[in-house]
């Protein structure tokens, strides 16, 4: 009831009570909430180890069993003292090339986002070059990237970012560009200049779009420094360089292992990312 009604009727001689609204209590994650949240995965989980074993054992000729080990041959190789150093030691050098082009790819596509943003006529003139950068096959241009700058380090940071660049162009560029109009327009009235709205409305407005791109371009600079160890023999071996070497020697159990682990770094990669954005813009914004 509105206070002009409270005192109309008091007017009148009526004594209302006040009236407490009882507080909505929260919803808590309870131990049905991890299982809600991590049951589904475990599950599916188990069905493939499980889908792995049968086709392995039953399904495949026994010939080429080798082509398909087991799961708990492959679990060994990461205990194994002959093959482990050489893989743990391929996954740090693969980490520091992708992590490096990854920093790399996120602030030359923030900073080509916010050069779009600022004219249209900026972003006529850079946007399909992002787009040509995108369609572009990376394995093309691989051999020529090698012959310019060597076959070590620097090329597969080259590789990483190339591949990792456009999706954090494209998010930024999406983000800086989705604010609200009559925000847009309260800070026009108030005579903001660009540097204001840019710092206090459009980029924080486009966190959570940044965000997403940091989640998708680390998977692709994991993906950009694998395709870079495989082809540049000559440097410094990577995970990719040991697949390479594994295929060719028919190493079924070894390669399964390198590709199992390149792919948990490039999940926990993808993980930290999204973890990072809750943490940051978590408290109003949804990542659900």
């Amino acid at each position: 009831m509105s206070t002009e009604g409270m005192i109309e009727h008091r007017e009148a001689g009526q004594e209302i009570a006040p009236t407490t609204v009882a507080p909505v209590p929260l919803r808590r994650r309870g131990r049905r909430g991890g299982i809600a949240s991590w049951g589904p995965p475990v599950a599916v989980a188990i069905l493939m180890i499980a889908g792995w074993y049968f086709v392995g054992s039953v399904l495949l000729d026994p010939s080429k069993s080798y082509l398909m080990p087991p799961p708990h041959a492959v679990l060994a190789v990461y205990f194994d003292p002959d093959v482990a150093p050489d893989m743990y030691e391929a996954l740090w050098n693969t980490a520091t090339v992708a992590l490096t082009g990854l920093l790399v790819a996120i602030v030359l596509g923030v900073v080509w986002a916010i050069a779009m943003n600022q004219a249209k006529w900026i972003e006529r003139s850079l946007y399909p070059y992002a787009v040509i950068l995108q369609t572009i096959p990376i394995l093309a241009l691989v051999p020529l990237i090698g012959f310019w700058f060597g076959f070590d380090f620097f090329a597969r940071v080259i590789v990483a970012i190339l591949i990792a660049l456009f999706p954090m162009v494209s998010n930024t560029l999406f983000g800086l560009q989705s604010i609200d109009a009559a925000q847009r327009e309260l800070f026009t009235l108030q005579r903001a200049n660009r540097w204001i709205v840019l710092k206090k409305l459009q980029f924080p407005a486009a966190l959570p779009a940044i965000f997403a791109g940091m989640r998708i371009s680390a998977g692709l600079a994991v993906v950009g420094a694998i395709v870079g160890d495989f082809f540049f023999q000559r440097g410094t071996p990577g995970i990719g360089a040991l697949i390479s070497k594994y295929t060719a020697r028919l190493e079924s159990d070894a390669l399964f292992a390198a590709i199992i682990l390149a792919s948990l770094f490039g999940v926990v990669v993808f993980w930290f990312f999204g973890w990072l954005g809750r943490r940051v813009v978590g408290k109003w914004y949804d990542f659900a």
